[in-house]
């Protein structure tokens, strides 16, 4: 799991990863962890794994994308390799406020990731070729 987080949240994740792994569930020593590393969206993430709103799209020549179906059943193309997130939260409260590390859908993402709980969805090179433009609709 390459990220590109400050390492304190790296680490975060990856003992999430081993801890899950583990015991299947996730210890209230480190809920209390996540969401002091990553602030209120921590719940709002938990929420959006829980409801299996995470899709890695991914094809066979290796290029993939994380597509999150938000609360309001809005689509979100997230990108973890480079950490960015279309919401209108990322922009306002993690580039432009500077007070998030990342918006819950990104977050999200890198829980599915640990946790390995990500649902999976292997499509044709044109089509994640339009899902990482922005261009794919829903269900085509």
């Amino acid at each position: 799991m390459a990220l590109c987080l400050p390492a304190v949240a790296e680490q975060l994740l990856k003992d999430l990863q081993k801890t899950y792994a583990e015991k299947s569930e996730i210890p209230d020593d480190l809920l209390i962890a996540l969401r002091f590393v990553f602030g209120p969206c921590t719940l709002q993430a938990l929420d959006l794994v829980d409801r299996r709103a995470v899709t890695l799209v991914f094809s066979p020549s290796g290029r993939e994308a994380f597509q999150v179906t938000g609360g309001s059943g809005r689509l979100y193309t997230c990108y973890t390799s480079c950490h960015y997130c279309p919401c209108p939260a990322f922009s306002f409260s993690v580039l432009r406020r500077n007070e998030s590390l990342v918006c819950k859908h990104i977050l999200a993402a890198y829980l599915c990731q640990a946790m390995g709980v990500c649902q999976q969805e292997q499509v044709s090179d044109k089509r994640v070729t339009l899902v990482l433009s922005g261009r794919a609709e829903p269900d085509s």
